[in-house]
């Protein structure tokens, strides 16, 4: 049996990007937009009443912004997952969304396959950057120097077993769990079981968070 369709939600200020979008994601046959809003107030309803898998949510909104949205959202106990769509790349937007719990960051002018295919990809749990926002990401928080999250990162992390720990530096490497999975002569299986229990230890909503976790440790490297 085909697996049912990912439900999407849009949230933007502007109605011919919300309309934009919903027609560009039409056209694939996996996808179905079942609502939508126009900032981050009307968004918690919508995400309540229309129970989406992955939201596409603005920055810039007034009453309330996309990113005040996506940390109400990601507090709840089985928040959707959220992708950020901008024209802005600042460090300090894409460093605010990833420890909310975003789990993509994409600018506006993305080419639309590359839109759905972050969809289907946060859909099925793993976390989508663009390559160059991930390097500016990380070495923000690198440049950032001593920081008092370091201390505070690695407590969290001594949580950890050690093959948790083992998977949780290689996540912070940016790392797929079947390139987890070569370097530790573990099944994908087991390393998605390893992720599962790493983020429930440390009250984390995916692995961007973790990534974010083991720069402020400086484990990464």
């Amino acid at each position: 049996m085909d697996s049912p369709p990912i439900r999407v939600l849009i949230v933007d200020d502007d109605a011919l990007v919300r309309s934009g979008l919903s027609m560009m994601l039409a056209g694939a046959d996996d996808l179905r937009v079942v609502g939508d809003a126009a900032d981050g107030a009307e968004a918690v309803p919508a995400v309540n009443e229309h129970r989406p898998d992955v939201v596409l949510m603005d920055i810039r909104m007034p009453r309330m912004d996309g990113l005040a949205a996506t940390e109400l959202l990601c507090a709840r106990r089985d928040p959707p997952e959220i992708i950020l769509l901008t024209t802005f790349d600042t460090d300090d937007h894409i460093l605010r969304a990833m420890r909310a719990g975003a789990s993509g960051f994409l600018l506006k002018h993305t080419p639309p396959p590359e839109i759905i295919q972050a969809i289907r990809q946060v859909a099925a749990g793993e976390p989508m950057l663009s390559p160059a926002v991930l390097r500016k990401m990380m070495s923000f928080v690198a440049d950032a120097g001593a920081d008092p999250r370091k201390a505070r990162a690695r407590e969290l992390l001594e949580r950890l077993s050690e093959g948790e720990r083992a998977v949780a530096v290689r996540v912070g490497q940016g790392k797929t769990n079947s390139e987890i999975g070569r370097e530790l002569s573990l099944s994908v299986a087991t390393v998605k079981a390893y992720v599962s229990r790493l983020l429930t230890k440390l009250g984390l909503n995916n692995r961007v968070q973790v990534a974010l976790l083991v720069s402020d440790a400086d484990l990464g490297g």
